[in-house]
């Protein structure tokens, strides 16, 4: 007798079939299965439904937040700046530039409206000034020769001398000399400072979008030379008179030129890049940027100093300048429509669109029965299955007439019915559809399941 062949283990041909399969459903394409449901009730929720998701994205997302749109924030912004006018002091009359600090036109620039001067310093040695601390003295014992305070104005010399002015003493020091304290003559410059105008240039681009604009309209015959800036009627004359800017920013313009201070010039270029260019246009708005309620930080000066010779010996004239510094502050969001894709449209073969979708209808006795109805949705109980046919019940009764002759005569194979319903769900006919030899003798609804009867 021939020995038998060894059988594979179970565990090995289990896995190879496992593999078998795992590969040819590595090649199935799914795609779920749509199931249309007849109900009134049914529709009336889920079109309810559909239209606050609506509302939701059309007044929430779209108009209140604006969604649809692709925003830039912080544009590329060019300012260039002039001053123009003449003022005086006490002593002299003030050009631009003399009072403008610095003359280049930037976005930050000063006009001078007081000054403190001191001329003719030269490099020697005099008496230190009493607000530097620990310059008063009594006698030489006081002052450490070659000490340099970082706060004052020169290397100690070691001796103790009278002021410029009163009875009592300070420290000597080697340096600029006489001190500021010393010899300063304050002026006021700025009687005429408000008529000073300022141009203020402005461009600005949105790199995203390609969207450039200036605020100077292009217009001839020097519109420039004799226009001011008004919101309603001169927009694009971006000339300000400095007493304007100092109201509009809510000060009192004498005492912010005698102690000095920081405006700021906001301009805003906040556009809806979907409407035409003419839509986009600057705001202009004017505010103190400097703490004026804080007395040790508020106001505005800076020192400079013109040098010169006198008898072959270096002079210089030290002023302390007190002013209005404007700094232009530019800032905006351009937005622009997204490039939406809404939907993506495809030539659905028609037997493909068969077998994607399903009509589900209750039956007409049965419409008001939740349980039926859930369970319809749930695929669980066999929907009836020509009601929703577009077919007319006489033509649907003969088909089903002349289906039973044809049976009658071969047996086999059993004809499908007209309604092809889904795989889940049992065919059974309606329940009084009427007598025929077409009709079900068993009027019952088949549940397979058992939902339908919840």
């Amino acid at each position: 007798m021939a020995a038998a062949e060894p059988k594979p283990p179970a565990g090995a041909a289990t896995a190879r079939r496992l593999a078998r399969s795992c590969w040819s459903a590595f090649w199935d394409y799914e795609t779920p299965k749509v199931i249309v449901v007849k109900n009134r009730r049914l529709g009336v929720v889920y079109r309810l439904v559909q239209l606050l998701i609506l509302l939701y994205f059309v007044w929430y997302v779209f108009i209140v937040q604006k969604s649809y749109q692709d925003r830039e924030t912080g544009p590329e912004s060019s300012v260039i700046t002039k001053v123009k006018g003449i003022t005086s002091s006490e002593h002299k009359v003030w050009d631009v530039e003399e009072y403008v600090k610095p003359p280049e036109g930037g976005s930050v620039f000063s006009i001078i409206t007081r000054i403190e001067v001191t001329p003719s310093q030269t490099l020697g040695t005099c008496p230190e000034s009493v607000r530097v601390t620990n310059a008063t003295c009594d006698s030489d014992e006081d002052c450490e020769a070659g000490h340099l305070d970082m706060l004052g104005n020169g290397v100690r010399t070691g001796r103790c001398v009278p002021y410029y002015h009163g009875v009592f003493k300070t420290c000597e020091v080697s340096g600029w000399c006489p001190v500021e304290d010393g010899a300063s003559v304050s002026q006021f410059l700025g009687k005429m400072a408000p008529n000073f105008t300022i141009l203020i240039k402005n461009s600005i681009h949105y790199p995203k979008f390609q969207f450039s604009k200036g605020n100077i309209e292009n217009r001839k015959n020097g519109y420039l030379k004799r226009c001011t800036f008004d919101e309603v009627s001169h927009l694009y004359c971006p000339i300000f008179k400095l007493g304007f800017i100092v109201e509009q920013a809510g000060e009192n313009f004498t005492e912010l030129a005698h102690w000095g201070g920081v405006i700021g010039v906001i301009i805003n270029w906040d556009c809806d890049l979907d409407l035409s260019a003419s839509k986009c246009n600057p705001k202009y708005s004017f505010r103190r940027l400097d703490p004026k309620h804080i007395p040790a930080s508020s106001g505005y000066n800076f020192r400079f100093a013109k040098y010169y010779k006198i008898n072959g010996s270096t002079t210089r004239t030290l002023i302390k300048a007190y002013g209005v510094r404007i700094d232009v502050i530019v800032h905006g969001q351009g937005s622009f429509l997204c490039d939406w894709i809404l939907l993506t449209f495809m030539n659905k073969n028609k037997v493909y669109s068969h077998k994607k979708f399903d009509k589900v209808c209750t039956p007409r006795n049965s419409s008001g029965n939740w349980p039926v109805t859930l369970a319809l949705v749930l695929g669980q109980a066999p929907p009836p299955p020509c009601p929703c046919s577009d077919e007319d019940p006489g033509q649907a009764g003969t088909a089903q007439d002349e289906g039973q002759s044809q049976a009658q005569a071969a047996p086999p194979p059993q004809p499908r019915p007209t309604c092809d319903p889904p795989k889940q769900m049992v065919d059974v006919p309606e329940r009084g559809t009427g007598p025929g030899p077409g009709a079900s003798q068993d009027s019952t609804l088949t549940d397979p399941r058992g939902l339908a009867q919840l």
